[in-house]
């Protein structure tokens, strides 16, 4: 009976170890390629990759979706994908491994992943576009609406990516570093992908949470006014 018990603590154990080896932790995590930078945000069900430039600003790519981990193989499902038009992509199936707290990930060619130190902020999380403010009741976007505009904000890091679950028409996305606190919200430009030159750029704005929703005002790119709601997702 004693061996028995001992054969299924054993059996558990090493159960539990290699689910807990195959889980990816969530958070924000670059690999480094000379000048070309590989960015990934992870949460629990949700991954997005971007490949940009720095000197000189220069984006490439971005795509992501939603995601299951298995047999190690990270399966996307993707919602967007900026190269669809070259591409045609709808889903993903990428080797993957973690080792010493770095991800390793086997595409075209390995690369490998250490993540950022971890930053809790108030506006962390994932938003979609809703509607313009103020609020009257007005009809708004959200999960059930092919065109999305989604806010991924996770370890002071953003990115923004608009684009067509049906179509995968991707239209835009631009991201880099921000902060949010006693109710300013201001971003820091690393990539972009329908201009490069707005590369560098500080953009400031007020944010007011209520209930659910981001209340999102200032002056957007181009120097105009602006009044965004956002809903968490």
């Amino acid at each position: 009976m004693k061996i028995l018990q001992t054969s299924l603590a054993f059996i558990i154990l090493f159960f539990i170890s290699t689910s807990l080896k195959a889980q990816i932790p969530s958070g924000v995590y670059f690999s480094e390629n000379e000048n070309e930078t590989h960015e990934l945000k992870i949460n629990d069900n949700y991954i997005i990759h971007t490949v940009y430039e720095s000197s000189p600003a220069k984006f490439i790519m971005t795509a992501g979706g939603f995601y299951t981990l298995k047999d190690g193989i990270i399966h996307v499902d993707l919602e967007f994908d900026s190269d669809f038009a070259k591409d045609s992509l709808t889903e993903l199936d990428i080797p993957y491994s973690m080792n010493n707290g770095k991800l390793l990930l086997k595409a075209s060619s390995e690369l490998e992943f250490e993540k950022s130190e971890s930053l809790s902020q108030e506006l962390d999380g994932e938003w979609l576009f809703a509607t313009r403010g103020p609020d009257t009741g007005q009809e708004r976007r959200g999960e059930e609406s092919a065109r999305k505009t989604l806010k991924f904000l996770k370890d002071g890091r953003f990115q923004w990516i608009a684009y067509h679950t049906e179509t995968m028409k991707f239209s835009g996305s631009g991201g880099g570093t921000f902060s949010s606190k006693n109710g300013v919200y201001v971003e820091n430009i690393e990539f972009f992908s329908k201009d490069n030159s707005r590369v560098g750029a500080e953009l400031k704005f007020d944010y007011e949470i209520k209930g659910k929703d981001w209340h999102h005002t200032g002056l957007n790119s181009k120097g105009q006014e602006m009044y965004e709601i956002w809903g968490k997702r």
